[in-house]
Protein backbone atom coordinates (compact mmCIF):
# COMPACT_ATOMS: atom_id res chain seq x y z
CA UNK A 1 0.00 0.00 0.00
CA UNK A 2 1.29 3.44 -0.93
CA UNK A 3 1.92 6.05 1.74
CA UNK A 4 1.59 9.82 1.55
CA UNK A 5 4.99 11.45 1.95
CA UNK A 6 4.87 14.81 3.73
CA UNK A 7 7.57 17.43 3.90
CA UNK A 8 8.64 18.42 7.45
CA UNK A 9 6.64 21.65 7.16
CA UNK A 10 3.52 19.83 5.93
CA UNK A 11 3.84 17.32 8.74
CA UNK A 12 4.12 20.14 11.29
CA UNK A 13 0.94 21.77 9.96
CA UNK A 14 -0.97 18.48 10.30
CA UNK A 15 -0.49 18.65 14.05
CA UNK A 16 -2.03 22.13 14.29
CA UNK A 17 -5.58 21.15 13.39
CA UNK A 18 -8.38 20.48 15.86
CA UNK A 19 -10.19 17.32 14.78
CA UNK A 20 -12.69 16.51 17.49
CA UNK A 21 -15.64 18.78 16.55
CA UNK A 22 -15.77 17.42 12.99
CA UNK A 23 -14.68 13.95 13.98
CA UNK A 24 -17.06 13.31 16.89
CA UNK A 25 -20.14 15.51 16.60
CA UNK A 26 -21.96 13.75 13.77
CA UNK A 27 -21.25 10.16 14.83
CA UNK A 28 -22.53 11.09 18.30
CA UNK A 29 -25.64 12.77 16.89
CA UNK A 30 -26.27 9.80 14.59
CA UNK A 31 -25.99 7.25 17.39
CA UNK A 32 -28.25 9.24 19.71
CA UNK A 33 -30.62 9.99 16.84
CA UNK A 34 -30.96 6.31 15.99
CA UNK A 35 -32.30 5.69 19.50
CA UNK A 36 -35.00 8.31 18.86
CA UNK A 37 -35.71 6.89 15.40
CA UNK A 38 -36.10 3.29 16.59
CA UNK A 39 -38.17 4.21 19.65
CA UNK A 40 -40.56 6.26 17.53
CA UNK A 41 -39.68 9.71 18.85
CA UNK A 42 -41.90 12.26 17.06
CA UNK A 43 -44.45 9.72 15.90
CA UNK A 44 -44.81 6.66 13.71
CA UNK A 45 -45.97 8.32 10.50
CA UNK A 46 -44.19 7.75 7.21
CA UNK A 47 -43.30 11.46 7.02
CA UNK A 48 -41.59 11.40 10.43
CA UNK A 49 -39.66 8.26 9.51
CA UNK A 50 -38.50 9.84 6.24
CA UNK A 51 -37.36 12.97 8.08
CA UNK A 52 -35.40 10.84 10.54
CA UNK A 53 -33.87 8.88 7.64
CA UNK A 54 -32.74 12.00 5.76
CA UNK A 55 -31.35 13.60 8.92
CA UNK A 56 -29.44 10.47 9.98
CA UNK A 57 -28.32 9.88 6.39
CA UNK A 58 -26.74 13.34 6.38
CA UNK A 59 -25.02 12.57 9.69
CA UNK A 60 -23.45 9.42 8.25
CA UNK A 61 -22.55 11.32 5.08
CA UNK A 62 -20.50 13.71 7.22
CA UNK A 63 -18.83 10.72 8.88
CA UNK A 64 -17.75 9.54 5.42
CA UNK A 65 -15.71 12.75 5.17
CA UNK A 66 -13.42 11.38 7.88
CA UNK A 67 -12.93 8.21 5.77
CA UNK A 68 -11.72 10.45 2.96
CA UNK A 69 -9.33 12.26 5.30
CA UNK A 70 -7.96 8.92 6.52
CA UNK A 71 -7.29 7.91 2.92
CA UNK A 72 -5.22 11.09 2.50
CA UNK A 73 -3.60 10.35 5.87
CA UNK A 74 -4.14 13.96 6.92
CA UNK A 75 -6.02 13.29 10.19
CA UNK A 76 -3.24 14.26 12.55
CA UNK A 77 0.35 13.10 12.61
CA UNK A 78 -0.13 9.45 13.51
CA UNK A 79 -0.17 7.61 10.18
CA UNK A 80 -1.18 4.23 11.66
CA UNK A 81 -4.25 5.80 13.26
CA UNK A 82 -5.35 7.01 9.80
CA UNK A 83 -4.86 3.57 8.29
CA UNK A 84 -6.62 1.56 11.00
CA UNK A 85 -9.48 4.03 11.35
CA UNK A 86 -9.92 3.83 7.57
CA UNK A 87 -9.91 0.04 7.70
CA UNK A 88 -12.59 -0.05 10.39
CA UNK A 89 -14.86 2.35 8.47
CA UNK A 90 -14.14 0.55 5.18
CA UNK A 91 -15.07 -2.80 6.72
CA UNK A 92 -18.42 -1.37 7.79
CA UNK A 93 -19.04 0.15 4.32
CA UNK A 94 -17.83 -2.86 2.35
CA UNK A 95 -15.01 -0.82 0.75
CA UNK A 96 -11.45 -1.97 1.48
CA UNK A 97 -9.37 0.95 2.76
CA UNK A 98 -6.49 0.15 0.40
CA UNK A 99 -8.80 -0.12 -2.62
CA UNK A 100 -10.28 3.27 -1.77
CA UNK A 101 -6.85 4.80 -1.30
CA UNK A 102 -5.32 3.36 -4.48
CA UNK A 103 -8.38 4.45 -6.48
CA UNK A 104 -8.39 7.90 -4.92
CA UNK A 105 -4.72 8.70 -5.42
CA UNK A 106 -5.15 7.90 -9.11
CA UNK A 107 -8.20 10.15 -9.16
CA UNK A 108 -5.88 12.96 -8.02
CA UNK A 109 -3.04 12.03 -10.35
CA UNK A 110 -5.18 11.44 -13.49
CA UNK A 111 -8.27 13.51 -12.75
CA UNK A 112 -10.89 13.54 -15.52
CA UNK A 113 -8.82 11.25 -17.78
CA UNK A 114 -9.34 7.64 -18.82
CA UNK A 115 -7.00 6.56 -15.98
CA UNK A 116 -9.31 8.10 -13.37
CA UNK A 117 -10.83 4.98 -11.76
CA UNK A 118 -12.91 6.96 -9.26
CA UNK A 119 -14.89 8.77 -11.95
CA UNK A 120 -15.57 5.66 -14.04
CA UNK A 121 -17.62 5.37 -16.23
CA UNK A 122 -17.91 9.14 -16.66
CA UNK A 123 -14.18 9.35 -17.44
CA UNK A 124 -14.12 6.36 -19.82
CA UNK A 125 -13.97 7.55 -23.47
CA UNK A 126 -15.66 4.38 -24.76
CA UNK A 127 -18.60 4.52 -22.33
CA UNK A 128 -21.81 5.25 -24.24
CA UNK A 129 -24.07 8.14 -23.31
CA UNK A 130 -26.87 5.68 -22.48
CA UNK A 131 -24.63 3.70 -20.12
CA UNK A 132 -23.38 6.84 -18.37
CA UNK A 133 -26.96 8.08 -17.92
CA UNK A 134 -28.00 4.72 -16.49
CA UNK A 135 -25.02 4.76 -14.12
CA UNK A 136 -26.04 8.19 -12.83
CA UNK A 137 -29.30 6.62 -11.66
CA UNK A 138 -27.44 3.66 -10.15
CA UNK A 139 -24.97 6.05 -8.47
CA UNK A 140 -27.88 7.69 -6.63
CA UNK A 141 -30.60 5.07 -6.17
CA UNK A 142 -28.18 2.17 -5.71
CA UNK A 143 -25.29 4.14 -4.26
CA UNK A 144 -24.79 1.74 -1.37
CA UNK A 145 -23.80 -0.88 -4.01
CA UNK A 146 -22.31 1.51 -6.58
CA UNK A 147 -19.63 2.85 -4.22
CA UNK A 148 -18.10 -0.59 -3.40
CA UNK A 149 -18.18 -1.43 -7.13
CA UNK A 150 -16.45 1.78 -8.22
CA UNK A 151 -13.76 1.65 -5.52
CA UNK A 152 -13.25 -2.10 -5.76
CA UNK A 153 -13.01 -2.09 -9.56
CA UNK A 154 -9.27 -1.33 -9.50
CA UNK A 155 -8.73 -4.71 -7.82
CA UNK A 156 -10.76 -6.76 -10.31
CA UNK A 157 -10.11 -4.99 -13.61
CA UNK A 158 -7.82 -6.60 -16.15
CA UNK A 159 -4.29 -5.11 -16.24
CA UNK A 160 -4.82 -3.50 -12.86
CA UNK A 161 -2.13 -0.92 -11.99
CA UNK A 162 -1.97 -2.15 -8.38
CA UNK A 163 1.31 -3.29 -6.88
CA UNK A 164 1.57 -6.80 -5.43
CA UNK A 165 1.67 -5.33 -1.92
CA UNK A 166 -1.52 -3.34 -2.50
CA UNK A 167 -3.32 -6.40 -3.91
CA UNK A 168 -2.32 -8.42 -0.85
CA UNK A 169 -3.66 -5.71 1.49
CA UNK A 170 -6.94 -5.48 -0.42
CA UNK A 171 -7.37 -9.27 -0.36
CA UNK A 172 -6.98 -9.28 3.43
CA UNK A 173 -9.40 -6.39 3.79
CA UNK A 174 -12.03 -8.14 1.65
CA UNK A 175 -11.65 -11.20 3.88
CA UNK A 176 -12.14 -8.99 6.97
CA UNK A 177 -15.30 -7.50 5.42
CA UNK A 178 -16.70 -10.97 4.67
CA UNK A 179 -15.88 -12.23 8.18
CA UNK A 180 -17.40 -9.15 9.85
CA UNK A 181 -20.70 -9.17 7.95
CA UNK A 182 -20.89 -12.96 8.05
CA UNK A 183 -20.52 -12.78 11.83
CA UNK A 184 -23.22 -10.11 12.08
CA UNK A 185 -25.61 -12.27 10.05
CA UNK A 186 -24.77 -15.35 12.15
CA UNK A 187 -25.31 -13.52 15.46
CA UNK A 188 -28.63 -12.01 14.38
CA UNK A 189 -29.81 -15.42 13.12
CA UNK A 190 -28.80 -17.12 16.38
CA UNK A 191 -30.53 -14.48 18.50
CA UNK A 192 -33.66 -14.82 16.41
CA UNK A 193 -33.74 -18.62 16.60
CA UNK A 194 -33.32 -18.45 20.38
CA UNK A 195 -36.17 -15.98 20.75
CA UNK A 196 -33.95 -13.19 22.05
CA UNK A 197 -34.60 -10.95 19.03
CA UNK A 198 -37.99 -10.76 17.34
CA UNK A 199 -37.30 -9.98 13.67
CA UNK A 200 -41.02 -9.39 13.08
CA UNK A 201 -40.65 -6.13 14.99
CA UNK A 202 -37.83 -5.01 12.69
CA UNK A 203 -38.72 -2.00 10.54
CA UNK A 204 -36.85 -1.98 7.18
CA UNK A 205 -36.90 1.84 7.29
CA UNK A 206 -34.34 1.69 10.09
CA UNK A 207 -31.81 0.83 7.36
CA UNK A 208 -32.82 3.70 5.05
CA UNK A 209 -30.27 6.27 6.40
CA UNK A 210 -27.39 4.20 5.02
CA UNK A 211 -28.42 4.24 1.32
CA UNK A 212 -29.38 7.90 1.75
CA UNK A 213 -25.88 8.69 3.07
CA UNK A 214 -24.37 6.81 0.12
CA UNK A 215 -26.60 8.74 -2.28
CA UNK A 216 -25.47 12.04 -0.73
CA UNK A 217 -21.89 10.93 -1.30
CA UNK A 218 -22.61 10.05 -4.93
CA UNK A 219 -24.21 13.42 -5.53
CA UNK A 220 -21.23 15.11 -3.91
CA UNK A 221 -19.02 13.40 -6.51
CA UNK A 222 -21.25 14.68 -9.31
CA UNK A 223 -21.19 18.23 -7.98
CA UNK A 224 -17.41 18.24 -7.76
CA UNK A 225 -16.69 16.86 -11.22
CA UNK A 226 -19.45 15.85 -13.68
CA UNK A 227 -19.59 18.19 -16.66
CA UNK A 228 -16.03 19.46 -16.12
CA UNK A 229 -13.79 19.04 -19.16
CA UNK A 230 -10.43 20.31 -17.91
CA UNK A 231 -7.82 18.04 -16.35
CA UNK A 232 -6.32 20.96 -14.43
CA UNK A 233 -6.79 20.37 -10.66
CA UNK A 234 -8.27 23.84 -10.10
CA UNK A 235 -10.16 24.38 -13.36
CA UNK A 236 -11.53 20.83 -13.68
CA UNK A 237 -13.47 20.90 -10.40
CA UNK A 238 -16.28 22.93 -8.88
CA UNK A 239 -15.26 24.79 -5.75
CA UNK A 240 -17.74 26.09 -3.19
CA UNK A 241 -16.83 29.08 -1.03
CA UNK A 242 -19.90 29.48 1.15
CA UNK A 243 -21.16 33.04 1.60
CA UNK A 244 -23.69 32.20 4.34
CA UNK A 245 -23.55 30.48 7.72
CA UNK A 246 -25.38 27.32 6.59
CA UNK A 247 -22.99 26.65 3.71
CA UNK A 248 -19.98 27.28 5.91
CA UNK A 249 -21.23 25.05 8.75
CA UNK A 250 -21.98 22.22 6.31
CA UNK A 251 -18.55 22.66 4.73
CA UNK A 252 -16.85 22.63 8.14
CA UNK A 253 -18.41 19.34 9.21
CA UNK A 254 -17.59 17.69 5.89
CA UNK A 255 -13.90 18.58 6.25
CA UNK A 256 -14.14 21.47 3.73
CA UNK A 257 -14.22 18.96 0.89
CA UNK A 258 -16.39 21.31 -1.16
CA UNK A 259 -13.35 23.62 -1.43
CA UNK A 260 -12.50 21.05 -4.02
CA UNK A 261 -10.17 22.68 -6.52
CA UNK A 262 -7.56 23.54 -3.87
CA UNK A 263 -7.98 20.03 -2.43
CA UNK A 264 -6.99 18.59 -5.81
CA UNK A 265 -4.16 21.04 -6.35
CA UNK A 266 -2.80 20.61 -2.81
CA UNK A 267 -3.92 17.09 -1.76
CA UNK A 268 -1.44 16.89 1.10
CA UNK A 269 -2.84 20.06 2.66
CA UNK A 270 -5.16 19.50 5.65
CA UNK A 271 -8.76 20.61 5.30
CA UNK A 272 -8.31 23.72 7.46
CA UNK A 273 -5.74 25.14 5.02
CA UNK A 274 -7.77 24.82 1.79
CA UNK A 275 -9.38 28.26 1.82
CA UNK A 276 -6.06 30.03 2.39
CA UNK A 277 -4.48 27.88 -0.35
CA UNK A 278 -7.18 29.07 -2.76
CA UNK A 279 -6.65 32.72 -1.82
CA UNK A 280 -2.91 32.34 -2.34
CA UNK A 281 -3.47 30.64 -5.73
CA UNK A 282 -5.76 33.47 -6.84
CA UNK A 283 -3.14 36.07 -5.91
CA UNK A 284 -0.51 34.24 -7.95
CA UNK A 285 -2.83 33.52 -10.91
CA UNK A 286 -5.15 36.55 -11.25
CA UNK A 287 -5.89 35.58 -14.87
CA UNK A 288 -7.38 32.18 -13.95
CA UNK A 289 -11.15 31.82 -14.35
CA UNK A 290 -11.86 29.44 -11.48
CA UNK A 291 -15.29 27.74 -11.22
CA UNK A 292 -16.17 29.00 -7.73
CA UNK A 293 -19.75 28.96 -6.41
CA UNK A 294 -21.08 31.02 -3.47
CA UNK A 295 -23.31 28.21 -2.17
CA UNK A 296 -23.52 24.45 -2.54
CA UNK A 297 -26.98 24.91 -4.05
CA UNK A 298 -25.51 27.04 -6.83
CA UNK A 299 -22.98 24.31 -7.60
CA UNK A 300 -25.76 21.69 -7.60
CA UNK A 301 -27.89 23.74 -10.00
CA UNK A 302 -24.88 24.04 -12.31
CA UNK A 303 -24.40 20.26 -12.16
CA UNK A 304 -27.96 18.95 -12.59
CA UNK A 305 -28.33 19.68 -16.36
CA UNK A 306 -25.11 17.72 -17.02
CA UNK A 307 -26.45 14.59 -15.33
CA UNK A 308 -28.82 13.89 -18.21
CA UNK A 309 -27.53 15.99 -21.10
CA UNK A 310 -24.00 14.57 -20.94
CA UNK A 311 -22.83 12.96 -17.69
CA UNK A 312 -19.12 12.90 -18.29
CA UNK A 313 -15.77 14.43 -17.43
CA UNK A 314 -12.70 15.17 -19.53
CA UNK A 315 -13.17 13.80 -23.06
CA UNK A 316 -16.77 12.85 -22.37
CA UNK A 317 -17.48 16.45 -21.33
CA UNK A 318 -15.88 17.91 -24.46
CA UNK A 319 -12.27 18.08 -23.31
CA UNK A 320 -9.18 16.77 -25.07
CA UNK A 321 -7.57 13.42 -24.37
CA UNK A 322 -4.86 14.88 -22.15
CA UNK A 323 -2.41 12.84 -20.16
CA UNK A 324 -2.17 13.15 -16.41
CA UNK A 325 -0.54 16.10 -14.71
CA UNK A 326 2.86 15.14 -13.30
CA UNK A 327 2.51 17.91 -10.73
CA UNK A 328 -0.62 16.20 -9.47
CA UNK A 329 1.37 13.02 -8.90
CA UNK A 330 4.10 14.84 -7.03
CA UNK A 331 1.57 16.68 -4.89
CA UNK A 332 0.08 13.47 -3.52
CA UNK A 333 2.57 10.64 -3.81
CA UNK A 334 5.38 9.88 -6.24
CA UNK A 335 4.62 6.20 -5.87
CA UNK A 336 1.50 6.24 -8.02
CA UNK A 337 3.43 7.60 -10.99
CA UNK A 338 5.97 4.79 -11.00
CA UNK A 339 3.30 2.15 -10.38
CA UNK A 340 1.10 3.30 -13.23
CA UNK A 341 3.97 3.77 -15.66
CA UNK A 342 5.10 0.23 -14.88
CA UNK A 343 1.58 -1.05 -15.52
CA UNK A 344 1.50 0.78 -18.86
CA UNK A 345 4.79 -0.82 -19.82
CA UNK A 346 3.35 -4.26 -18.99
CA UNK A 347 0.37 -3.58 -21.23
CA UNK A 348 2.63 -2.57 -24.10
CA UNK A 349 4.78 -5.68 -23.57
Amino acid sequence: MSQTEFTPEEFRVLGEGVLWPRFLVFPSIAIIGYVGFITGLGGDSLFVKLMWSVFLGYCWFCVSGSFHEAVHQTMGTWRNANVWFGRVVGTFLGIPYTAYRETHIRHHAYMNTSEDFELWPYSKPGASLAFRRAFVVFDIVGAILANPIVYGRIYFVRNSPLSRQARTSITREYIAIAVFWGSVAAVVTALSLNGIVDLQRFDPMWLLPMPIAAAFNGFRKFTEHVGMASTDPILGTRTVMGNNWLSRVCSYFNFNLDVHGPHHRFPRAPHFELESKLADYQRKHPEAVIPIFPTYLAAVLHTIPCLWRNPGVGVNAGGTNQSYSKSGVENFTSEVGSQTEAAQERRVA
